[in-house]
């Protein structure tokens, strides 16, 4: 049966070529089990517009996607065009592996001004477009309307600070032995927004040291480990038992949770209660991530022209966005009037203004070649402070001194 797969495959790529039709090659890994049938959704309407090109799709898991995009990249079988995400973009770029698209954006007409502006420039790098956003997202504070109304707390508003926060957090948390206030996980991901929201950073501003026991930073951590080890406003990982955070919320078992906007579809079918969402609280200041999915295409394909208007009908088109809006699949990338009223919309939850309010504090992640390295390190050392082996300022002190052993900057 296999071989039969095999010769039929074969068979109708030489009758494609045949007929004049241009197969290309595409690598994701955002379409990954619920979301696998809108990218095929999105291929039928791009194939009955474009006739003469034909995509094959390849959907890896994330968790294994850049190991095999980086090995097959390296034996010279990269894909026409592929999925990138922000943090991994800026490597790909430096080391050549991508296509400026610069002549293919003029020739093609595309109209760039139809994106959101911080996402196309999320994909560029010294005057170069590398890349089109294919999503992009931020996070919110959610909440669980009941709760907040069973412990006599106002909801959150758009000025509320750390403080207020934890206020409410704790009168949540006296509901019950198992009901807690907040979960915001404690990673890099988390720790290089919030300290931001305390007026510190990872790096300097020109990204030549890293910058990481500032007493700025220290005091974000020692928040953050608090809110576990202190308030216990936050579940430890008995009190989890093995749930994951979006599974005690649906459950009613958390207040609040710091999650991304990718997660209102599970929500909305998940959770039998009243939820809504707020922008991230502050303490200095607000910042909230910035989170970007963009479409590149190999600068070995053989099959340029194909692959650019597949990647800017998935970037730029309303056939697209719609698709995404009505499937909860993160936000599109285009700023169509249309597009942007059907999401605001398309409820729960009820207050989708505020995913728009948001886009005024994003932060990008500190993006340097060794980004991932940098992430590892920077992660055990804040497990560590979350077990309570050490304290927050050993721990960013050891992460600090490690960083500059391993990683040199520009």
């Amino acid at each position: 049966m296999k071989r039969l797969l095999v010769i039929f495959a074969i068979v109708s790529m030489a009758l494609a070529t045949s007929l004049g039709v241009t197969t290309i090659k595409f690598m994701n890994f955002s379409s990954a089990d619920a979301n696998a049938k809108y990218l095929e959704e999105m291929k039928r309407v791009f194939e009955e517009q474009n006739p003469d090109i034909k995509v094959n799709i390849e959907t890896v898991g994330y968790g294994d996607y850049f190991t095999k995009l980086m090995t097959i990249v390296a034996g010279g079988n990269a894909p026409d065009a592929f999925e990138l995400n922000y943090e991994n973009f800026y490597t790909y770029a430096k080391k050549g592996i991508l296509l400026n698209l610069n002549n293919l954006v003029e020739t093609s007409g595309f109209d760039t001004s139809v994106l959101n502006e911080k996402a196309l420039n999320a994909f560029s790098e010294g005057g170069v477009q590398y890349g089109l956003p294919f999503s992009f997202s931020n996070v919110v504070l959610i909440y669980n309307k009941d709760l907040f109304d069973k412990a006599g707390v106002e909801y959150p508003t758009d000025d509320w600070t750390w403080a207020d926060e934890l206020e409410a957090a704790k009168k949540i948390r006296a509901l019950g032995p198992m009901i807690f206030g907040i979960n915001q996980p404690i990673q890099f991901w988390e720790f290089y927004k919030m300290v931001q929201q305390n007026g510190g950073s990872i790096l300097n501003e020109d990204k030549t040291a890293f910058t990481l026991n500032t007493p700025q930073n220290v005091e974000t951590l020692q928040f953050m480990v608090d809110r576990i080890l202190k308030y216990n406003v936050m579940p430890n990982d008995a009190q989890m038992a093995g749930m994951g955070d979006w599974d005690l919320f649906a459950v009613e078992r958390i207040g609040m949770i710091v999650t991304g906007t990718w997660s209102f579809s599970t929500f909305k079918e998940d959770c039998d209660f009243e939820w809504d969402i707020a922008i991230e609280p502050g303490n200095t200041g607000k910042a909230t991530h910035f989170f970007a999915n963009g479409l590149a295409i190999s600068k070995d394909s053989k099959n340029v022209e194909a692959a650019f208007r597949w990647i800017s009908f998935l970037s730029g088109s309303k056939e697209v966005a719609k698709i995404r809006i009505e499937a909860g699949w993160e936000l599109p990338a285009v700023t169509y009037p249309e597009i942007v009223e059907l999401y605001k919309r398309t409820t729960p939850p009820a207050s989708k203004e505020v995913v728009f309010k948001s886009l005024d504090y994003l932060v990008t992640p500190p993006v340097i070649e060794q980004f991932n390295e940098m992430a590892d390190i920077v992660n055990r050392h804040l497990e560590a402070a979350r077990y309570g082996d050490k304290t927050p300022q050993k721990a960013l002190d050891d992460a600090q001194a490690e960083l500059e052993r391993a990683i040199k900057l520009k």
